[in-house]
């Protein structure tokens, strides 16, 4: 019998130490790159004024002309492809503006935007595991975390620093490798929380690790330092800000370490998931609640676990936030009046069955998903309706297969 296998686009991101002269190449480049795209974004917008459209094609003809101007000829030292690469960015900025899926593209900053440089197959040469890319004579001094696929090349590369002065490399690549994990009956029930990261239908409850809480007193201090530095371009300043950077990634990539191995092992031990729709960006407005709903990185959970689920043949549902999920008692059906948050266990009035709220609720998320999936039932959040107990509407996943 044969294995189904998958092509799928794979971004592999490594750390790597460059050379005085390679961080001096990077640093102009990302310069470079960033001065093209705010012209280029300036020269639409006036042209926009005007009522007139300028495309990709006439911007990459604007840059050849500002390669030869005296003025700007230093955009002529550094390699050709990144620049063209962001102006293919912003097309796609205008192209997902008019299209009503984003706002309108913004300027660059030289201190708030990201740092980065995509080369194409052109800009670069990858041979023997060694990475070089254009203007350069050394490969990169990557730190190889993990290997590639067996004979996979990078279709595209993009050098990053981010704020704490780290430099990365991701490689784009068509990795044949994923395969559809085998079938599974099991099926979970998620409910997301603060007490809790994660509650299961099993009854499991996984620990919210609160990692900005741990180190907290150590970002505080920081950033005590850097408010009392003058502002400005002096060196003092930039070492404190630079503390405070590394004290956010270091909270960051454990954050991110957590949830990859928490999402893998849901996607491998289940073959359908189902996850309540939460609305994060309104959640977050409450004051009170903000810092540890943004610590908790519900919507990073989600995003992994639903192209996690895509790759490996698995099935993610996402109940309408309405669903009363901790209001109806999952044993027979019954839908209590209110339910502060505060109560953490409560009894249901019609079969005297002591619940755990988050369980509960969990295993709620979970009959309504299965019930969607196997016969389509309820599309509206049930009512006061005891003895019963209807589906919700589903979300599909926001990634298509």
């Amino acid at each position: 019998m044969s294995v189904t296998t998958t092509c799928v686009k794979r971004a592999f991101k490594y750390r790597f130490h460059p050379t005085d002269a390679q961080a001096a190449e990077l640093s102009r480049t990302f310069g470079c790159v960033r001065k093209v795209y705010n012209m280029a974004l300036a020269a639409r917008t006036e042209a926009w004024a005007r009522q007139e459209r300028v495309n990709y094609n006439q911007t990459s003809a604007m840059l050849t002309v500002w390669k030869k101007t005296e003025e700007l000829a230093y955009l002529a030292e550094v390699s050709s492809v990144p620049l063209q690469q962001c102006l293919r960015h912003l097309q796609t900025a205008f192209t997902n503006f008019f299209g009503k899926r984003a706002k309108y593209p913004r300027f660059k900053s030289r201190k708030k935007s990201r740092k980065s440089a995509e080369y194409t197959t052109s800009g670069f040469r990858f041979r023997d595991g060694k990475l070089t890319l254009a203007k350069m004579s050394e490969p990169l001094d990557i730190v190889w975390s993990r290997p590639l696929p067996e004979g996979v090349q990078p279709s595209t590369v993009t050098v990053s620093q981010d704020s704490a002065g780290r430099w990365f490399v991701s490689m784009l690549c068509d990795d044949r490798s994923v395969r559809p994990l085998p079938a599974s009956d099991n099926a979970v029930g998620i409910d997301v929380g603060l007490d809790h990261l994660l509650t299961l239908s099993t009854g499991e409850k996984i620990a919210n690790p609160r990692h900005e809480r741990r180190d907290r007193a150590r970002l505080a201090k920081a950033q005590r330092e850097l408010a009392k530095k003058a502002k400005g371009d002096g060196t003092n300043r930039a070492k404190a800000r630079r503390k405070v950077a590394k004290i956010h990634a270091r909270i960051a990539d454990r954050r991110r370490d957590g949830l990859h191995k928490l999402t893998t092992r849901l996607v491998r031990e289940n073959q359908t998931i189902v996850i309540e729709d939460l609305t994060v960006r309104n959640m977050v407005k409450n004051r009170s609640l903000a810092r540890a709903i943004s610590d908790a990185a519900w919507s990073e959970f989600r995003g992994l676990l639903e192209y996690k689920a895509t790759w490996y043949g698995r099935e993610v549902i996402a109940v309408d936030r309405f669903f009363p999920s901790s209001k109806l008692c999952s044993h027979c059906g019954t839908l209590q009046e209110k339910m502060p948050l505060n109560v953490r266990t409560w009894t249901c009035d019609s079969c005297g069955t002591t619940h755990d709220r988050d369980v509960n609720a969990a295993r709620n998320l979970l009959a309504a998903g299965l019930a969607v999936t196997v016969c389509g039932a309820g599309v509206r959040p049930q009512r006061r309706t005891p003895g019963g107990q209807s589906a919700t509407k589903q979300k599909p996943s926001r990634r298509e297969p």
